[in-house]
């Protein structure tokens, strides 16, 4: 009896002024006193009521008291539930009550017993918003771990699908599921998520994003080294070519390890459409996305420093365009490009129909309105729109941010140094992408060291049929 009282004093001081954690009472068998304690926000009051209380109530106890055979009549006979285990951690105990089990406090037995009944508030499954398609499925990651877990499991019906979960953070306790196919994925690097993972020491884990800021391999670098997709279909393609996937609760995004450069330009659709199709549209991916980095800066580097390149009707039509324009190129396609920035941000930031309107009204009326005042030229306002659209086309967000952000140092070293600054800061960032690694991948594989076998489905998407032959 005493030690019933004590957990039951244990876990009240544990709890107090948690008004969202509710003690019950109530008699167990018809002999025993029981507390049932569970946390009301993430758990279902019907479930407990039809799943814990009435059962323990009206289930008849057995004459003994031993605490063994006590144990098994509430495990076995009164709560007959699918999830339920005996914790004699009192701490660990707790700490379950807050991820929304129930726990069950009965006199003469000690270890406090957790029944999984949770019901979390949680988001039903939705086409990713970062990742939409065309042609391919429409269900994306949720903020639920174990919804995200039963996508992947729905596409991989393997027993070789392995999933380890831990927690991180001190304070939020926030489950990390780790994602591998046995026998595919390297042990090497399975081993390495493993470790980086174990040295997570923040408090408070809230997203996927700082997941992958703690565990990526290089700190000084603006490039994703991991690939964090929506897609289930994506992250199960991964898994199958033997990567590694974290998924993290609360968060719909999936973490894929290792990240590489050139497959964060290929989109899954790809994989959808006929390969010529798909061929000749990652081709213009590939050109649009060298167009995004470098397009404003072969406008300031040419008009400022190499007008002989210009054919001559060409050279008279900027020219004359800018003839009113006050300020030096690089200082006009800064204002533009800041203003087209600060315009994708804003329609970001607003609620969805105003920020879609702010976006495009605003450009056009910036645009045109800048044109007419004399402060751009309107040739770089093409140069600018033309950028801006080229720098939609990333299926991964944070590649196409990184792109983004480097436009700007490249247009001031084309303003400094012309032509040939571009080719230096283009040769700089060729080698600082040829030393990086994500868990031990060169960045640019397969092309750089270069696979003849890996490189074949970059520079043009492989056929199924060649998939199927095993070539």
């Amino acid at each position: 009896m005493s030690a019933y009282v004590d957990n039951v004093a244990y876990f009240r001081r544990i709890f107090d002024r948690c008004e969202d954690v509710i003690f019950r009472s109530v008699r167990a068998g018809g002999r025993f006193e029981a507390t049932i304690v569970y946390t009301q926000a993430m758990s279902s009051d019907l479930r407990i009521e039809r799943n814990v209380l009435l059962p323990l109530m009206r289930t008849e106890a057995p004459p003994s008291d031993d605490p063994d055979r006590l144990l098994d009549w509430l495990v076995s006979e009164a709560v007959p539930a699918e999830d339920i285990a005996a914790q004699s951690d009192l701490e660990r105990a707790a700490e379950s009550v807050l991820a929304g089990y129930v726990m069950l406090l009965v006199e003469g037995v000690n270890p406090a017993l957790l029944v999984g009944l949770a019901a979390y508030p949680a988001r039903s499954v939705e086409e990713p918003a970062s990742e939409p398609v065309i042609r391919g499925s429409r269900d994306g990651f949720t903020e639920s771990l174990q919804t995200n877990v039963s996508l992947i499991r729905r596409r991989l019906k393997t027993p070789a699908l392995k999933i380890e979960t831990r927690n991180a953070g001190k304070l939020t306790k926030t489950a990390l599921s780790v994602l591998y196919l046995e026998g595919i994925a390297s042990s090497a690097l399975v081993e390495e998520v493993r470790s980086r993972l174990e040295e997570i020491r923040l408090d408070a884990v809230l997203e996927s994003g700082a997941v992958e800021e703690l565990i990526k391999e290089r700190r000084l670098t603006v490039f994703p080294q991991l690939h964090a997709t929506e897609r289930p279909d994506r992250a199960s393609a991964a898994l199958a070519e033997g990567r590694v996937l974290i998924l993290v609760d609360n968060s719909p995004f999936g973490l894929v390890a290792p990240g590489l450069a050139l497959e964060m330009l290929q989109a899954s659709e790809d994989y959808s459409q006929h390969y010529i199709v798909a061929t000749a549209t990652r081709w213009l991916r590939y050109w649009l996305a060298f167009s995004a980095l470098v397009f404003p800066s072969l406008y300031i580097a040419i008009t400022t420093m190499h007008q002989e390149m210009l054919p001559t009707n060409l050279l008279l039509s900027i020219a004359s365009s800018r003839e009113a324009v006050p300020f030096p190129a690089i200082v006009e396609a800064f204002i533009m490009e800041m203003a087209f920035e600060g315009l994708r941000e804003a329609g970001v930031r607003l609620p969805r129909p105003v920020g879609q309107a702010v976006s495009i009204v605003g450009a056009l009326v910036i645009g045109q309105a800048a044109v007419q005042a004399g402060l751009v030229s309107a040739s770089l306002v093409i140069v600018v729109s033309f950028t801006g659209i080229a720098s939609f086309i990333f299926p991964s967000y944070s590649f196409g941010l990184a792109v983004r952000l480097l436009r700007f140092p490249l247009m001031i070293v084309a303003g400094l140094l012309g032509l040939y600054g571009i080719v230096l800061f283009l040769l700089a960032l060729l080698i600082h992408l040829a030393k990086m690694k994500s868990f031990g991948v060169p960045y640019l594989s397969p092309a750089a060291p270069l696979s003849m076998k890996g490189v074949k489905d970059v520079l043009m998407r492989k056929s199924w049929i060649d998939w199927n032959k095993g070539r």
